[in-house]
C-alpha cells in the first residue's frame, strides 16, 4: 500500500455580504448540518459562527458573519465590526450578493470598503440565488462586481438548492493555505453546544414572532444538565425589553412559548442526537440591549458597539 503524502490544507473562510443574502444556508450546507439561524428576516445572526467542513485533505474553517448594513443602535454597530474584523482575520473570504438584487447600495457599500478592510488572501464573488434570473442578467452582474473590485474567482451558486456549491467548496479546499487541521475531524463547530442550542430557540421565535420583536430579544442557556439515561435538560432564558412583550411571546394561555419550545426541542435533538427536555423562561430586563453580559454571550464585542 502508498500512503497517502498530500499536504494537509486548513484555513478561516469568512463569508461576508448584505443581511439575507444566504450566508447562513451556505454555511449549513457546506458543513452539512445546521449550525447557523436561517430565518427569512434580515440581521438574524449575531455570533461570528464557525462551522468546519472537510474536502479532501483540507479542513475549511467557515467564519459565517453577521450581514453589513447601516448601523444605528449599540448591538448593530457591534455586528457590522463583528463582520469586518472576521473578513480581516480570514484567509480567504466570499462575497456573497443575492443575483436578482444586483449591485444595490448596501453592495456598492461593501465594495467601497473591501480593499482596505480584508487581508492578503483571496477574495471570491459568489452571486446566489441565480435560478432567479436570466442568464443575460448574471453575465452583466458579473462583469459589472468585476469592474469595482478584482475578485480572485466568481461563483454562480444556489445555496438553498446546491448548485454551483460543490465548485466553491473544492476551490476553497485548494485555496486555503497548507497547514494542520485545527479542529478534530468529527467537530462541526467551535461554538458551545449550549450556544448553538440557545441559537435553534431564537430562530424559532424569530420566525414565529413578527415585526421588531425578533431584534430586541436575546436567548440564553441558563442551565446544561447531563442526565443518565443519555439525555440533556436546558434551562433557556429569553430577555425581553418590555412587559408587552413578554405577553407576545408567552400567547394566550402559554400557548406560543408552548409551540415554540416544542420546535426548538426538537431540532436541539436532532443535532444533539439524544433526547432533549427544554424549559423555557421569558424575562423581562429593560436595558439587556445595552449589558456587557449579554453581547459576550453572543460571541460580540461590547465595545464594538460604542
Amino acid at each position: 500500500m502508498t500512503e497517502n503524502t498530500s499536504p494537509t490544507r486548513a484555513g478561516f473562510v469568512a463569508l461576508i455580504g448584505e443581511p439575507n443574502a444566504g450566508k447562513s444556508t451556505l454555511l449549513n450546507r457546506m458543513v452539512g448540518a445546521k449550525v447557523s439561524i436561517v430565518t427569512h428576516k434580515v440581521q438574524t445572526t449575531r455570533a461570528r459562527i464557525r462551522g468546519v467542513a472537510i474536502q479532501g485533505d483540507a479542513q475549511i474553517v467557515f467564519v459565517d458573519t453577521p450581514g453589513l448594513f447601516s448601523p444605528k443602535r449599540r448591538l448593530d454597530r457591534a455586528m457590522v465590526a463583528a463582520a469586518w474584523s472576521g473578513a480581516a482575520d480570514a484567509d480567504v473570504v466570499v462575497l456573497m450578493i443575492e443575483a436578482h438584487r444586483g449591485m444595490t447600495q448596501g453592495v456598492e457599500a461593501i465594495l467601497d470598503s473591501l480593499g482596505d478592510r480584508v487581508g492578503r488572501g483571496a477574495v471570491a464573488l459568489a452571486i446566489n440565488k441565480i435560478d432567479k434570473v436570466e442568464s443575460s442578467v448574471l453575465l452583466k452582474l458579473t462583469e459589472a462586481m468585476n469592474a469595482r473590485f478584482q475578485f480572485t474567482e466568481t461563483f454562480m451558486i444556489s445555496a438553498e438548492k446546491g448548485y454551483g456549491v460543490d465548485d466553491l467548496k473544492v476551490w476553497l479546499s485548494k485555496t486555503v493555505p497548507e497547514g494542520p487541521w485545527l479542529y478534530p475531524e468529527d467537530q462541526i463547530a467551535d461554538l458551545p453546544l449550549r450556544m448553538i442550542a440557545a441559537e435553534m430557540t431564537r430562530e424559532k421565535l424569530t420566525l414565529r414572532m413578527h415585526q421588531e420583536l425578533p431584534y430586541q430579544l436575546t436567548v440564553e442557556t441558563e442551565n446544561w444538565e447531563e442526565r443518565d439515561d443519555g439525555s440533556v435538560r436546558i434551562d433557556q432564558i429569553i430577555y425581553v425589553v418590555r412587559d408587552g412583550h413578554k405577553g407576545i411571546l408567552l400567547g394566550k394561555r402559554g400557548e406560543t412559548i408552548k409551540a415554540v419550545g416544542q420546535l426548538a426541542r426538537v431540532e436541539i435533538s436532532e443535532f444533539l442526537g439524544r433526547p432533549a427536555h427544554l424549559f423555557l423562561q421569558v424575562k423581562v430586563r429593560p436595558n439587556w440591549l445595552d449589558e456587557a453580559e449579554r453581547y459576550s454571550q453572543m460571541g460580540l464585542d461590547f465595545s464594538d458597539g460604542k
